[in-house]
């Protein structure tokens, strides 16, 4: 199973989903695409809890768009960058859905799918897979307050202010319901292996993470699977220094995937917006994968993509005791289903 990719006991698919950002991505290149941008602040009085109410908003889109309620959702996987995930348990408490906790890092939108398609092939319906991260809060915690004024070095990555929310589900009637002509789903899934090249550079997210990417898609095509398969390889979020990183690792073992490889953290910005390396977080793939991927399945422009979530698995202790930064990389295959084929082969199961 180590080297293969893990197949679906049933048909999951992506049935909603919702991303609420900051100020600077809503002025980015995605901006148009996000479903809610705010000032940062989202009428809150810190940043942490700005970045729990970006959750709750975002999981209330979500649902909203589905037509569905608290009591129609099985289980709900959430995570962030602060300690304890608290963005997720304080910007969830309100909603009645049993919560199972992730930490992934920036890998963690990949990991809640990667969960909740397991989950709803085997025992769930429909799970929800929740995610944020915020700027000024994680400055705070893994650098220093903004107030202080520190310099970014050039291959540092600015964390994205965002979260977005993706309801997962086994049930036909939920695809009837979806007005796309296509569906997202979720067909087979790879968990990543810890990685650690004995980096240790806080400010070089994308260096410590590009080579569990490289394990990942490497254990990935060993099944007999290319690159030319898909039309896109998405990472998230590597930036401009682990993207080339990643790329020459897989070259080296003659994997090429710079004709169809992109990257989330160099899509959410511009050159415009300063931010050095691109953008970084929990946030960054997540509202990415919302806003612009998964709504280019929707219309058929896109038919097969790998979403490869990437994550350095760290915190502050483990940066001022100078350890290195392990790295993690989840993998999520998302086809295009054609909603009429799937309502055909339901009819036909019955």
């Amino acid at each position: 199973m180590k080297n293969k990719p893990c197949i679906l006991h049933k048909r999951v698919f992506i049935i909603s989903s919702a991303s609420v950002v900051g100020k600077k991505e809503k002025s980015g290149p995605l901006g148009h695409l996000f479903d809610l941008g705010g000032d940062d602040r989202f009428g809150k009085n810190s940043w942490e809890k700005a970045e729990a109410e970006m959750q709750r908003l975002s999981l209330g889109i979500a649902l909203n768009k589905c037509g569905l309620k608290d009591e129609n959702i099985d289980a709900m996987f959430a995570g962030d960058l602060i300690n304890q995930c608290i963005s997720s348990s304080y910007g969830l408490s309100n909603y009645k859905i049993p919560f199972l906790g992730l930490f992934g890092a920036c890998s963690t939108c990949a990991e809640g799918m990667l969960m909740s398609a397991i989950y709803t092939s085997l025992v769930f319906d429909r799970c929800a897979a929740i995610t944020s991260s915020h700027y000024c809060a994680a400055e705070r915690q893994f650098r220093y307050p903004l107030e202080y004024g520190g310099q970014r070095p050039p291959t540092a990555q600015w964390t994205v202010t965002g979260s977005a929310s993706f309801i997962i589900s086994s049930l036909p009637r939920d695809i009837r319901r979806c007005s796309a002509e296509y569906i997202p789903e979720i067909v087979d899934v790879m968990p990543g292996c810890i990685v650690d090249k004995g980096l240790n550079d806080a400010n070089n997210m994308g260096a410590a993470m590009a080579p569990s990417a490289a394990d990942t898609l490497e254990r990935y095509f060993s099944s007999g699977i290319s690159p030319d398969d898909f039309d896109m390889i998405i990472t998230g979020d590597l930036g401009y220094e682990g993207t080339g990183i990643l790329e020459d690792l897989l070259l080296s073992k003659n994997i090429d995937i710079t004709k169809n490889h992109v990257d989330c953290g160099n899509m959410i910005y511009d050159e415009s917006s300063d931010t050095h390396a691109g953008g970084s977080g929990c946030g960054c793939s997540a509202v990415v994968m919302s806003a612009d991927i998964l709504e280019n399945i929707k219309t058929g422009t896109v038919r097969n993509i790998l979403f490869l979530g990437t994550g350095a698995l760290m915190n502050t202790m483990s940066i001022n005791q100078k350890q290195t930064i392990p790295g993690i990389a989840h993998l999520v295959h998302i086809k295009a289903a054609k909603k009429s084929d799937i309502i055909i082969d339901d009819m036909e199961e019955k």
